[in-house]
């Protein structure tokens, strides 16, 4: 029986554990935190089930959506997604619906953006391979400056000029001011695949499924090692053989697959080439600090999560958990609103005391008015480091010597949002998941790298619905 190792026990590290288990390999999995799911965890706060963010599971792939359905059975609803932006104290439909945007936005503003995107037609911007240019060409400038700008760089602490345009073509792709005035005259919610009318969630929060992952890996004799941090991966002669835990123990293994960030990762392994090192030291993550606060009352607005794009705001987005599934909240009359801030390690708040946290995000939640003068009755602080690979502008020329390395390594399989370095969704992250899994088992054709975070190349198109699979015509 071969024995795997598997760093991480987010939705792409379980994934990948369920698999192998199913095919009757030994499997360790070593997990940092307390509890399974990683970023799509679901814990039990003030008494009610709560997620870390909101998370919604979509795909159109046959495979990840049969597997999913696996492992929920019937225990799932279907959502109808409602998720608007929040800006100057007006709600705008997502995606951006032009109607609705210019009523809000009044006939002189409306009139600054009709002009702004005919420049762009007659002038375009020249794509310099930056997120501003992109998005400017396809909504003009007035738009890009009102929809794009403040809040993107609230996500990711660097310049809309500093930032990738390949951010834009993984979750805007096909999206432009004309597509989604053709689209609303259509009734068609367009081709951009992530905008979805409805979702699956699970009856038990998003971290049910991996919870039920991890219980199915138990019972097949695989071993879940909580707050335990891998210090080394060892490498022998191109090979990983094993890992060396923080406590020193020393474990050996047949294939480690491995969802830390894949900054970490690489920094654990002896005698990397020093042009690898300086590869890594230009990749970076950006932090989540998230606030729960606990406000009276019901109905304090419809949606599911805001994006807030207000620049005066510190906040950039607020998931009302009561719009998700109501039963998870029992008989409670409270509503639980998480609202997300955005940091680096090194900035000065990611290190402020949970009650400073709980103090700004009650001040910018009381600024947008969507609570009225409901009393919030206390407040709890989760962090997530190193939650987003941040595409800075030219991090592939950073990011491809380090794939090239660690590719260079026999039985070593970096996968999910961290250990890839892309932006994945749950779904990207179970199919790097499942994938990894068929390379272990003998499929050498499988190029883990090149998983796409888009819903484009799917082969077969399928949909979850109340009822179970149906294909997607």
């Amino acid at each position: 029986m071969k024995k795997i190792a598997i760093i991480g026990a987010g939705p792409a590290g379980l994934t990948a554990a369920y698999e192998l288990s199913k095919r009757n390999y030994q499997v360790d999995i070593f997990e940092a935190q307390d509890g399974v799911g990683g970023m799509s965890r679901t814990i039990m706060l003030w008494d009610c089930l709560v997620d870390i963010g909101p998370h919604r599971f979509f795909s159109s792939n046959r495979q990840i959506n049969e597997l999913w359905l696996e492992v929920a059975g019937d225990d799932y609803r279907m959502i109808n997604r409602q998720t608007r932006i929040f800006y100057n104290n007006r709600f705008f439909h997502y995606p951006l619906k032009p109607f609705n945007a210019f009523k809000n936005l009044g006939l002189y503003e409306t009139l600054r953006c009709i002009i702004s995107y005919g420049q762009q037609k007659i002038s375009p911007v020249p794509l310099n391979g930056d997120f501003e240019s992109w998005v400017t060409r396809r909504f003009g400038k007035r738009l890009f400056f009102i929809f794009f700008k403040n809040y993107s760089e609230k996500l990711w602490g660097i310049k809309c000029t500093e930032l990738d345009a390949d951010f834009a073509t993984q979750r805007i792709k096909r999206l432009s001011l004309y597509e989604a005035i053709k689209n609303s005259f259509s009734g068609d919610s367009g081709r951009h695949k992530t905008l979805v009318d409805q979702f699956a969630y699970p009856s038990g929060g998003t971290g049910m499924i991996y919870e039920r992952m991890a219980d199915h890996v138990r019972k097949r004799n695989g071993r879940i090692f909580f707050k335990t941090n891998v210090k080394r991966v060892i490498v022998h002669d191109n090979t990983a053989t094993g890992l060396e835990l923080e406590d020193g123990t020393v474990k050996n293994y047949d294939a480690i697959i491995s969802t830390m960030p894949l900054t970490n990762l690489a920094n654990t392994i002896d005698k990397v080439p020093s042009e690898v090192k300086e590869s890594l030291s230009k990749l970076k993550f950006r932090n989540t600090i998230l606030v729960y606060l606990l406000v009276d009352g019901q109905g304090l607005f419809t949606d599911q999560w805001l994006y807030i794009h207000s620049p005066e705001l510190l906040v950039g987005r607020i998931t009302n958990f009561r719009n998700w599934l109501p039963d998870l909240y029992g008989d409670s009359k409270k509503t639980i609103l998480a609202l997300e801030l955005w940091c680096n390690s090194e900035d000065e708040i990611w290190n402020y005391p949970d009650e400073k946290l709980i103090e700004i995000a009650t001040t910018d939640l009381k600024k947008t008015g969507l609570a009225g003068q409901k009393e919030v009755h206390e407040g709890f602080v989760y962090r997530v480091p190193r939650c987003y690979p941040v595409y800075s502008k030219g991090y592939m020329d950073a990011l491809q010597p380090v794939q090239e390395y660690l590719s260079g390594i026999e039985n070593l399989y970096p996968i999910g949002r961290y250990g890839a370095f892309k932006y994945n969704n749950q779904d990207h992250s179970i199919l790097m998941g499942m994938l990894a899994a068929r390379k272990i088992d003998g499929e050498k054709d499988i190029d883990l790298w090149e998983i796409n975070t888009d819903y484009e190349n799917y082969q077969e198109s399928t949909i979850i619905t109340e009822t179970g699979l149906k294909d997607n015509h």
